[in-house]
């Protein structure tokens, strides 16, 4: 069966493995997707990423993060905002702060795939694809 929103079903998966507390989940490979999770690392929602080659397609493993112990969940929400059937755009001006700023939004520009710090300050809006907190 074909997915139609990639980036939608990767946010799931991450977090139904959350709620699990499962230590990996498994996204099938994008350019999208890696950037993404680049983000998640760079922001410390995640401990690590590895791209897997599996013959003829690639699977990107995600290494959640956690508290002390294993209950204090590290990512507390993410949220699909940008959807292929209702697109969500912001200008440099509109651009949305999750939690007054305590959570962030990753933006498509075209500058690339960047959170929403960072778009503020190259002064760029774009499509904004999620929330996370």
């Amino acid at each position: 069966m074909a997915v139609t929103d990639p980036i939608a079903d990767m946010l799931t998966r991450i977090r139904n493995a959350n709620t699990a507390k499962h230590d990996t989940v498994d996204v099938p490979s994008s350019k999208m997707k890696l950037a993404i999770a680049q983000i998640l690392l760079d922001e410390g929602y995640i401990r690590k990423y590895d791209l897997i080659d599996e013959g003829s397609y690639k699977t990107i493993r995600i290494t959640l993060k956690y508290g002390a112990d294993k209950n204090e969940k590290i990512i507390s929400g993410l949220q699909r905002i940008s959807k292929p059937g209702l697109r969500v755009y912001a200008n440099k001006e509109d651009l949305p702060k999750v939690l007054g700023g305590l959570g962030i939004a990753i933006i498509s520009t075209n500058q690339g795939v960047i959170t929403d710090k960072k778009a503020r300050e190259l002064k760029v809006g774009g499509e904004v694809l999620c929330f996370i907190w």
